[in-house]
């Protein structure tokens, strides 16, 4: 059984769920919803346990948790490049069982592979192929899915496509259970390339971020570069300076990448000996963070050992932040940081694929106009209500500082990093579409409405919801 994955949501004043159901066939599934129904219990639906808030294994009136962990078969057709997943899959096991029968193809899904497929495809879940190939729920062709009345449909014609559509990117913990996806693969080089390029602010970090945010979003779409920007200590004058790390992922040799940046982007002086060439498998090994000389089979690991606890937001950006900007970005960050690496941020650029689809192809609405997406993080490692409010506050003032610099009216967030900052609606009530519009707006902005039309006519009654689900129209 995977345990709870942000420490948080272990504290004793932490409501426990009345029963946790493992279910391994579809009569368990049925028979949880029709106990929940008769007992007035909540469900909660889980499948990697990565749930931001925790919404997928706590809530604050009483419920049961439906982990789907053991529905994790992956059955993959060559003939066809596709694959049904079952929603309790994880992304490394994809990934592996993939590599298994192709060198020469992929999924573009997330670089965490202990993720959950069923949470991560249905809140939009990006990874490093976006600008090529898109977002996962670019490549869901069908899905399986269970109704509040146990009733099972085995493909997007049964289901409808506007449920379909909800599904994918629109959380489909809102709408019922999901049981497997059916996905297209992408084909990807034999051979792939990556680096990681690390650069303080004496080494003109400052110019490197504001350039990148120029080029990174427009330049060849093989190439994807995130940008991770931690406070650190300084080794030799005392104080703090702020480090960024250049991880670069390509789909292609170092000759041709080297082209590619030295002619859009010199000043990150990529050189060859920075280059790493792969095979894709081996660059999700490597995107992991997992040891250089790990085997694939690490994938497969889907419980941690090493949870601590964290709060993690997002944020949007549209138009490039000034060199001024960023010297107080970075500087705020050092303000913020009280300790080592408290507070942190990845910058993931956007652009190609992901300016061509149209902002309601589906429910996941941040497309074109997005120049990246911000991951901010805060984490601590020790217990104590005391200390948890005080990382959260940092957290906030931060999120607060950086508001001029990204989205405005709504701030725009990604439903996969959820935040209950922006707003939740009454436990254990039915929630309305205005009291729900208050993250509704942000997560989905125009789609919004859409998604809650389809939930009136699918779940009437509420009965798959949470502080930040989908509501049915009064």
């Amino acid at each position: 059984m995977n345990g709870v994955r942000n420490l948080r949501f272990a504290s004793a004043s932490t409501r426990k769920p009345e029963a946790i159901v493992a279910a391994v066939t579809e009569t368990h599934i049925r028979a949880t919803i029709s106990c929940c129904k008769l007992l007035n219990l909540e469900l909660r639906i889980r499948s990697g346990g990565h749930d931001y808030e925790g919404f997928s294994y706590t809530s604050p009136v009483p419920f049961v948790i439906l982990d789907m962990y053991n529905f994790n078969k992956i059955d993959i057709n060559m003939k066809d490049e596709t694959v049904w997943i079952q929603s309790g899959a994880s992304l490394g096991q994809l990934y592996y069982n993939i590599a298994s029968k192709s060198k020469v193809h992929a999924f573009p899904a997330g670089v965490c592979p202990k993720v959950g497929a069923g949470g991560h495809f249905s809140g939009g879940g990006f990874g490093n192929l976006m600008r090529k190939h898109g977002l996962s729920i670019d490549h869901i062709i069908d899905a399986q899915i269970m109704d509040a009345n146990g009733k099972v449909y085995r493909n997007r014609q049964a289901m409808g496509e506007d449920v379909f559509w909800a599904i994918r990117g629109g959380g489909g913990g809102s709408y019922g259970v999901i049981l497997a996806w059916k996905i297209k693969l992408v084909r990807v080089p034999e051979k792939v390339t990556v680096f990681k390029l690390e650069r303080t602010v004496r080494e003109g970090a400052v110019d490197l971020v504001h350039k990148w945010q120029e080029v990174a979003p427009v330049i060849d779409r093989d190439l994807f570069i995130r940008l991770e920007i931690k406070p650190i200590n300084r080794k030799i004058s005392k104080g703090k300076t702020i480090k960024v790390s250049f991880i670069g992922m390509f789909l292609g040799l170092p000759e041709r990448l080297l082209n590619i940046t030295n002619q859009s982007f010199p000043e990150l002086h990529l050189t060859k000996s920075d280059c790493m060439v792969k095979k894709w498998i081996d660059s999700t090994v490597f995107w992991a963070n997992y040891p250089e000389k790990a085997p694939i089979e690490i994938l497969n690991k889907r419980v941690s050992t090493n949870e601590y606890y964290w709060k993690r937001t997002s944020d949007f950006v549209q138009t490039p932040i000034s060199k001024q900007g960023l010297a107080k970005i970075f500087q705020t960050m050092i303000d913020h940081s009280p300790l080592p690496r408290r507070v942190w941020m990845q910058w993931n650029a956007w652009g190609g694929k992901m300016g061509e689809i149209a902002s309601d192809a589906t429910p996941f609405v941040h497309r074109g106009g997005n120049i990246f997406m911000i991951e901010h993080f805060m984490n601590w490692y020790r217990p104590g209500d005391e200390l948890e409010e005080k990382f959260l506050a940092i957290a906030r003032s931060f999120k607060e500082a950086m508001a001029p610099f990204v989205s405005k009216n709504p701030r725009e967030a990604f439903f996969n990093y959820r935040d209950v900052d922006i707003g939740i609606t009454t436990p254990g009530y039915n929630a309305t579409y205005e009291g729900a519009k208050v993250y509704g707006d942000s997560y989905f902005k125009g789609n919004y409405l859409r998604l809650v039309k389809i939930k009136a006519r699918f779940d009437r009654t509420n009965f798959f919801r949470s502080q930040q689900g989908i509501p049915v129209l009064a």
